[in-house]
This record gives C-alpha cells, structure tokens and sequence, in this order.
C-alpha cells in the first residue's frame, strides 16, 4: 500500500525534499519551512490514501478536496496550501518555486519507489496526483491573489507619491509667483524688474513640471536636461526667490559671497527645486528673531551648499527618517511632508549627496554636495 510506503518512508523522503529545495538557485528556505511545510503535506496525502482504502474517494476527499478542486471551501490540504503560497510570496518567491515545492516531494516518492521496488497501484498514483494537482492549484491560487492585492496596493502608493510630488512642486513654484505678485502690488515695482523676473521664472517652472508629467503619461520620458551653470548664478537665483518667503514670514536670511570661478552640472531646475525646498523648511521653521543662511563653496572636488537654520534641532531619532515620502516635523503641517523627499530624489540623480546636521537646541543645517566643475562663462 502506498500509505504504508509513505508512513514507513517519511524521515527519507522528507530528507530528500529538504535536500533538494537546499539545491535550487534563490530558494531561501527557513529551516522552520523545510521542517513543517514538507512533513504536513506529507502527512495529509498519507492520511488522504488511508482515509479512500477504508472509506472510499469521498473520505479522502475531506483531507484533500475533489478532482479539479472545490470552488466552494478549501479542503484541508488546500488551507495549508493556501498559507505555503502566502508564505513564499512574503519571502519574494515566484510563482514557479511554488510548483516545484510540490513537484520536489513527488519527485522523492516516485524516485524511493522504484529504488525500493515498491510499486503502487493505479487509483493510488491517481490519488497521488489529485492531492498534488489540488495542492499546487490552491497554493498558486493564494500566491497569485497576494501578489495582485500587493501590486495594486504598491502601484496606488507610487501614484500618489508621484501625484504628491507633483502638487508640492506646482504648489512650491505657485507660492513663489503670488509673492511676487504680492511685491510687484504693494511696491508699485516695474514688472520687467528683478521681482518680475522671479515671476516669469515660477511661470516657466510650473510650465516645466506641467510638460514632464504630461511627457511621463505619454510615455516619452523627460529629456536629459544635464548642463554645466555657474554656481554664483545659481545661489543668487534661489537667494532671490527665497527672499520672497523670508520678507513674508518677517525672516532674515543671509547668503553668503560665492566664488564666480565655481560650477557644478545636472538638471539646473530640479537641483533648484531642491535648493528651494529646503530653503523654505529652514524659514518655516527657524525660531522667532533668528536668520537662515545660504553658503555655497568649494570643498576639494566637490561643492558644498549649506542652508542652516535656527530650529532648535531636530526631534529625537534617527534624521534620516525626515527624508521618507510625508515625514513631517514640528507642528506645522500645512505641507505634505515631501520637501526633503523630493531634495534628496533629485539631488542624487546627478550624483550628488544631502545630509542633515543637527545641533540639539540650536538648529540643523541641511548640506547639498555636488561635483565641482569650473565655471567657464
């Protein structure tokens, strides 16, 4: 009787599956799996083959479920099934290493058989394979329906980040355009002035961010926008859109002489975006009478650009958590917590670093480093 054969076998076949799924490539397989997941499967196709040889087909069925399945309620051998192919999606399994968890033990059963001369009979290996085939079924069904709740949950979580980033910038480049505007009102200043600069900068950026997502949804992809640019320009122009956000908070700020011989290369408005990101935090949150400073210099082959503030320093824990997509600090919670999320992205894909300083009780200063290049306009 095969149920015999497996009942007598057990600690042989099950040391032959747990040697095999060790072979397989990227098969990372806890000791705890291989010791429960391959000995309970077995001990359900056992009991199944000793349940149909003294009760019939329909009291193994119980264990194991029907020929072609049971759409209604799992057997159970398929509720165990069911959590293996859970359990291998939550360790980065495929769907092919599921079948083969189960294709191993039929492998050691029918390899022992004939090295033993033990052979079965025909309604057996017919049971065998519907355990198998209702097992496999069920697993894989699990696997397939967690892997989908998974990257429908992954992909809303993508698409509202982007949506998110999206807003903070427009919002960011619209913030700046009303002050001006504000400037522009309440000073009776030209509009082809310094001030009206800024606005048809904040216009272009907005139009900018607009064209790249429609670009993403057409699936064009942004064009490399990397270019050399001289430094000193580059600070006076976040200095001057910064000044704006500064005047309205009743802040000061203060940017320090930059060397006009410097220059560094990448995306120019997304490493302003990021310069004025994090400018904005520092004057959102420096305290009351004190200033944030702007300083951009050179330090051996890379460039520094520090922005300190007053905060009184950081909250407790690990700093690098404020750079996480909605991390927010302090109590003001009008934004959505993307800035230095945003920084950072940015910032790294033009191989450059941002780091966080923190002075508990005084403040922190947020340094951006980037390749040093020589300014040749």
């Amino acid at each position: 009787m095969l149920y015999d054969f497996l009942k007598n076998n057990a600690n042989e076949l099950i040391a032959r599956c747990v040697a095999k799924v060790a072979k397989r490539p990227k098969r990372r397989a806890s000791e705890l799996q291989l010791r429960n997941g391959i000995p309970m499967f077995l001990d359900q196709l056992t009991r199944t083959l000793e349940a149909e040889q003294t009760g019939g087909p329909s009291a193994g069925a119980v264990i194991s479920g029907r020929s072609g399945g049971d759409g209604a309620a799992l057997s159970e051998m398929g509720v165990s099934a069911a959590a293996h192919g859970s359990a291998l999606l939550a360790l980065g399994y495929t769907v092919d290493q599921v079948v083969h968890d189960y294709g191993d033990l039929c492998q050691a059963i029918t390899d022992l058989a004939v090295e033993r001369d033990a052979p079965f009979s025909v309604d057996e290996f017919r049971t065998l394979n519907r355990c198998l085939d209702n097992a496999i079924a069920d697993a894989v069904t699990e696997f397939s329906f967690q892997r989908d709740v998974s990257l429908a949950a992954q992909q809303s979580a993508d698409l509202n980040e982007r949506l998110g980033f999206l807003m903070h910038e427009l919002r960011n480049s619209l913030s700046v355009a009303v002050m001006a505007v504000t400037a522009l009102e309440t000073g009776l200043l030209p509009i082809n002035g310094a001030t009206g600069a800024i606005l048809k900068r904040s216009h272009a950026s907005m139009g900018k961010l607009i064209a790249r997502s429609l670009d993403e949804v057409r699936l064009k992809g942004a064009q490399d926008a990397r270019k050399t640019f001289s430094l000193e320009q580059f600070i006076a122009e976040a200095h001057a859109s910064a000044q704006l956000d500064a005047n309205s908070r009743g802040s000061k700020l203060l940017m320090h002489a930059v060397d006009p011989s410097l220059a560094i290369e990448g995306n120019r408005d997304l490493l302003l975006a990021a310069l004025a990101n994090l400018l904005h935090n520092a004057l959102k949150f420096t305290q009351p009478g004190t200033r944030v400073s702007l300083k951009a210099f050179a330090a051996g082959e890379r460039i520094l650009i520090d922005v300190k503030d007053h905060c009184g320093g950081l909250p407790a824990g690990d700093a690098e958590q404020f750079f996480s997509p909605f991390t927010q600090r302090g109590d003001d919670k009008t934004g959505l917590g993307l800035g230095l999320s945003i920084a950072r992205q940015s910032i790294t894909a033009d191989e450059g670093e941002l780091s966080v300083e923190n002075s508990p009780g005084v403040g922190c200063t947020f340094t951006i480093s980037l390749p040093r290049r020589s300014c040749t306009a």
